[in-house]
């Protein structure tokens, strides 16, 4: 009981740092700083055929080609129009040995948060309904409640091996 006790405290301590915080709908959600490689304003997104319904499409950044995911869609949430706030936060994930970059649209970038690991809570167990591997824990910060995301499990691995080769 005592090992599995220290496992938990390990991951929660490798938790700790700085995350972007960003908002779907009320819900408040953080990735980890060093994953984002920048945030745009919303901006034409070509429809790529034959991807899944999540997947919105593709944009131009700079002459390199980025798939865009509507988290909203992924997560099983109620959709609603772009607005002024709403953007793309783009992403760094490794797929194997190559390096993939890819869009997330959200409702509203909010801040960078410094969130201890006194501050993390191990993500909670719902039983067999439903794969939340990608929520690595849950931050109690002031009192927000923060989800922390693993950007590297939102897709399966089979859906991040169709997006490094677009």
């Amino acid at each position: 009981m005592a090992e599995k006790i220290k496992k938990e405290e390990r991951s929660i301590e490798s938790l700790a740092g700085k995350y972007l915080t960003f908002y779907l709908g009320d819900e408040t959600y953080g990735i980890e700083i060093l994953k984002v490689q920048e945030i745009i304003g919303m901006m034409n997104v070509t429809h790529f055929p034959k991807a899944p319904d999540f997947i919105r499409g593709v944009i131009n950044l700079r002459g390199k080609v980025i798939p865009v995911i509507e988290l909203r869609k992924k997560f099983n949430l109620e959709t609603h129009d772009d607005d002024e706030k709403t953007c793309i936060i783009v992403i760094q994930l490794m797929v194997g040995d190559n390096e993939i970059r890819q869009g997330v649209i959200v409702d509203e970038v909010s801040e960078v948060l410094d969130i201890s690991q006194e501050e993390i809570e191990l993500s909670p167990s719902f039983g067999s309904q439903g794969n939340i591997d990608f929520i690595m824990g849950v931050g109690k910060v002031s009192d927000k409640v923060v989800i922390l995301l693993d950007v590297n499990k939102i897709l399966s691995s089979d859906e991040l091996e169709a997006l490094s080769n677009i």
